[in-house]
């Protein structure tokens, strides 16, 4: 075993608790002293009545004992799948053993109940909707196919008959025209007649070259244009009709989602198991599952433990956390039974400290437990984890030692009295210290050397009177680093040309 030095133990976590402890048990060692001096002027040591104890070798236990509570390493989580708050009207005791298909959990169904009926009336609504658009949609496809075969056929067909008819008109205003021109020349027509001849075939021109002029504003535009805007409504027909289509979709997936919630409002067992709520499993102070509660989608309404993968969850304090690691051996306490475990896992982050935790800083630490154990959760556990096991070492009670602030003292009980011994120590537990030197086996050490042994009372006065001027030395180094900037202000004092 490597031996560790005074300076080693007293930096370690457990020599700084157990400085703490030895400091407090001569301080009130002292005051005893006082008070037995007070009223004994004159004491006199018998050393025959001094209460000892014998040094002896065997094995010495370093634990740490700490309180948890059961708990299942897997949990079947039982949640809520309704949307929105939901009152609970029944539920399953806690600790209950079930089937699968029995009931565990029923919820309020007024509210799904008038979603159902609100959804149905807004899934018709939207279907009524999605017909019109079909209706008028295939409207928009005829009203193309009617106008490019049909209207603009029978427009043109029109205009062409005009076109005919201005033609012919044209020609018979130019045979006239020429018979006027003819008679003219032999007297018979006056001029007046032949210009009035002249303006008809102008006027007939005319229009003739206004019909081919529709004719060709028809089809190269009056065509491309009714086209157009009949295409458009059929693509805003069909994007409407997708649109109405995308509503009843999703107007029947609410309502969908809705009768199917209003089944989820009896929640049933998928297997058997034990049944417990999830504050009895020290869930995250989860709210209580019970009669009136209001419940949310995705809350936990009940676990299933796996009753063969049991831990315990403990909390080790700061000043021991270093020394606990995975695969240490751990005694756990249930009831009547004594188990043997092993430390699983310690967290690197500290729980939150509180008054729930004596304001103390800890580390949540898992405990697994061997399988095949019958064990309930939320049963409570003591739990003892063996940080260190030393064989065949000499130990001494913690009680027959006294510090100081430069070393280990103990006091042996020889013939002719209480002999002062300088010890260099090892490792120790809450009752009991390993000695590397300084003693031998049988020696006889007293315990509680402050209470009955002048040399040790002075030694404890002089250590705490030590510690009283080291923290006033301290105080008054803080003070003198101290300045006040009112000083600093006042005492610069500006130059002056």
């Amino acid at each position: 075993m490597t031996s560790r030095s005074n300076d080693d133990f007293r930096d370690s976590p457990r020599g700084q608790w157990w400085k703490r402890a030895l400091f407090a048990i001569f301080v009130i060692a002292v005051f005893a002293v006082i008070v037995t001096t007070l009223a004994n002027p004159n004491p006199t040591q018998d050393s025959s009545s001094l209460l000892t104890h014998k040094v002896t070798r065997g094995d010495l236990l370093v634990t740490v004992i700490e309180q948890g509570t059961l708990e299942s390493s897997e949990n079947t989580e039982i949640k809520c799948k309704v949307r929105g708050d939901n009152t609970v009207i029944w539920v399953v005791e806690n600790g209950t053993y079930v089937e699968p298909g029995d009931e565990l959990v029923r919820l309020d169904t007024l509210f799904m109940e008038e979603q159902i009926a609100e959804r149905t009336k807004y899934a018709l609504w939207t279907r009524s909707g999605a017909e019109r658009s079909r209706a008028n949609l295939e409207r928009a496809k005829l009203a193309v196919g009617a106008y490019e075969h049909g209207d603009y056929i029978v427009a043109l067909k029109v205009l062409q008959k005009e076109f005919a008819v201005k033609e012919a008109l044209l020609l018979t205003a130019k045979d006239l025209l020429a018979h006027e021109e003819t008679m003219a020349e032999a007297g018979y027509k006056s001029e007046l007649d032949v210009e009035e001849k002249t303006f008809a075939v102008t006027r007939a021109d005319l229009d003739v070259k206004l019909i081919a002029t529709q004719i060709e504003v028809l089809k190269e535009f009056t065509k491309n244009e009714e086209l157009a805007m009949r295409k458009g409504d059929l693509r805003a027909s069909d994007a409407r009709l997708k649109a109405e289509e995308e509503r009843v979709f999703a107007d029947n997936r609410r309502l969908e989602r809705a009768e199917e919630e209003m089944l989820y409002c009896v929640v049933k067992a998928e297997k058997a198991g034990m049944v417990i709520h999830p504050s009895s499993a020290r869930w995250k102070n989860a709210p209580e599952i019970e009669e009136g509660a209001t419940v949310h989608k995705d809350q936990v309404l009940l676990l299933m433990p796996d009753l063969t993968k049991m831990q315990v969850k403990v909390g080790i304090h700061e000043s021991m956390v270093d020394r606990v690691k995975p695969g240490l051996e751990a005694i756990v306490t249930v009831s009547d039974r004594t188990l043997k475990a092993e430390v699983e896992s310690v967290a690197t982050v500290t729980s939150p400290a509180g008054w729930w935790t004596g304001n103390q800083v800890k580390y949540d630490t898992i405990i697994r437990l061997p399988e095949g154990e019958t064990l309930n959760p939320g049963m409570s556990a003591g739990v003892e984890v063996i940080m260190a096991r030393h064989e065949d070492v000499l130990t001494i009670p913690v009680a027959a030692v006294l510090e100081t602030p430069d070393e280990y003292l103990c006091w042996v009980q020889t013939p002719v009295g209480p002999q002062r011994r300088v010890l260099e120590l090892g490792d120790s537990n809450d009752v009991s210290i390993l000695v590397e030197t300084g003693l031998t086996e049988g020696e006889d050490v007293v315990l509680n050397p402050t209470a009955s042994i002048e040399e040790a009372q002075e030694e404890a006065a002089r250590t705490i009177s030590e510690s009283n001027e080291t923290d006033e030395d301290e105080d008054e180094d803080k003070a003198g680093d101290y300045k006040d900037p009112k000083v600093k202000l006042t005492s610069a004092k500006p130059r002056t040309s």
